[in-house]
Formats: structure tokens, C-alpha cells, sequence
């Protein structure tokens, strides 16, 4: 089974090479591409540089400019589809989401699931380092979700997921609109509306230890706005 993990970057200089290294020495062999927006600090150099330890492995997209999160993905979901991978993950550079956990995910994909989501609010889910403000409003923003729009997902914007071959060639990546943190949402929405089988895993979510985040108030209120618009939009499979 081929298995490709998508880390999207900007300005990730200071967690770039640790995170290759992790997902490079994990056991499920996995292959890594990184997208880069064209980050001003050299993300994209440092990741050149490494792909001479791992030339096999290790692919890189440079964009120009900063295109959003969900563009991001959605060309890292092209290129697995174009080249026969079997499941896609994606997730942050940050360490915020812990690359052992990314075994867990692949064989819950192995084991029948079309979409696995690393799930901060399921039991034995949690998140470390985060206000209590911080976490009311994650929390309450996945609420709020699941009222409009009746989705049997608890974290609904959680960005540490994988989905399987089946689910990106069922899914009409053409018709997907929202490109920040709304995209991670509308892809749930949708493979949930297809009839796909979602399954969500505990995972132990932590706040960033270097680095900028990259959360802004125009990504939220496309997310809550999108979230209204996605409950009355026809979902159809891709063609």
C-alpha cells in the first residue's frame, strides 16, 4: 500500500527539518510532499537540501504567494491520484499534531474507513498548551457545526486526517470552495453527504512550540459563513 503524507508550509523554517526526520523514520514508510506558499524564510531551501537524504521519498511543490490552506491540499490531493497512492494524510508542520499518531490513522484507512480524523473532542482526546478561551472557541466553533449542519463528527475542523483513494475519487475536488481552515470542514461535510465512512481517533493535540499561527479572523468567518452555505448545497460524487 502506497502512502503519502501532504504537510502544507509558510514560514516553517524552524520546524521543517525536524518534522521530515520524524515522518522519514516512522515504520510505516511513508512518502512526504511538501507545499510551499512561497515562504519568505527559506522553508522551501531547507527542504531542497534535505531531499538528498531521502530522494525517494521526500517531493516538494513551491507555489508563488500565500494560496490558502485549501488549494494547498487539494493539489497534494491531485498529485496522489495522478500517481497511485492508496491513502493521503494531511496535517501541520507545527508539532501540533504528533507524527507517531499517523500509523494510527493509516490503518484505520487499512480497516475500512474511507476518511480517519485525529480527533481532539472524542474520549482520550485532548489539547495541550491552549487557553481556556482558545479551547471554548474551537470547541464551540465544532458545535456550532454540528447544529447546522447534523454531521456525526465531534471535531469538525480537525487537520490531521487521512482519506483513502476511494474517498478523493468520490469526492468532486472541482466543487470545493473554501480555502482556509473551512476547507477541512467542507471536506468532512461532503465525504459525510457521499455516503462515506468516517471514523474519528483520540489524539493529543498540541499548541506550537516555535513559530507563528497562521489562524486569522478572515479564515474564521469564511468557516462560519461557508458553514451555512454547505448546508443547502446539492453534494454530488465526482463523476
Amino acid at each position: 500500500m502506497r502512502k503519502l503524507v501532504i504537510i502544507p508550509t509558510y514560514n516553517e523554517r524552524e520546524n521543517i527539518e525536524a518534522m521530515i526526520h520524524r515522518v522519514m523514520g516512522l515504520r510505516g514508510g511513508f512518502d512526504l510532499l511538501i507545499i510551499d506558499d512561497g515562504s519568505p524564510d527559506g522553508t522551501a531551501g531547507e527542504v531542497r537540501r534535505l531531499q538528498g537524504l531521502y530522494p525517494e521519498r521526500l517531493r516538494l511543490i513551491e507555489r508563488a504567494g500565500k494560496q490558502g490552506l485549501g488549494t494547498a491540499y487539494i493539489a497534494g490531493f491531485r498529485l496522489a491520484l495522478r500517481e497511485g497512492y492508496d491513502c493521503v494524510a494531511e496535517m501541520d508542520c507545527d508539532f501540533s499534531h504528533d507524527p507517531e499518531d499517523l500509523e494510527r490513522l493509516f490503518e484505520a484507512v487499512s480497516a475500512g474507513a474511507d476518511v480517519a480524523i485525529g480527533s481532539r473532542y472524542v474520549k482520550g482526546g485532548k489539547v495541550v498548551g491552549w487557553p481556556l478561551s482558545r479551547l471554548m472557541i474551537s470547541y464551540g466553533g465544532s458545535l456550532y457545526v454540528r447544529m447546522v449542519t447534523w454531521m456525526p463528527v465531534h471535531d469538525t475542523t480537525a487537520g490531521f486526517v487521512c482519506y483513502s483513494r476511494h474517498a478523493l475519487e468520490r469526492i468532486d475536488l472541482d466543487r470545493v470552495r473554501m480555502k482556509g481552515y473551512g476547507f477541512q470542514i467542507e471536506m468532512k461535510y461532503t465525504a459525510w453527504r457521499l455516503g462515506l465512512r468516517l471514523r474519528e481517533l483520540p489524539i493529543t493535540f498540541t499548541e506550537r512550540r516555535v513559530g507563528a499561527s497562521k489562524m486569522s479572523g478572515g479564515i474564521f468567518g469564511e468557516a462560519l459563513l461557508g458553514v451555512l452555505r454547505l448546508r443547502f448545497r446539492k453534494i454530488r460524487p465526482r463523476l
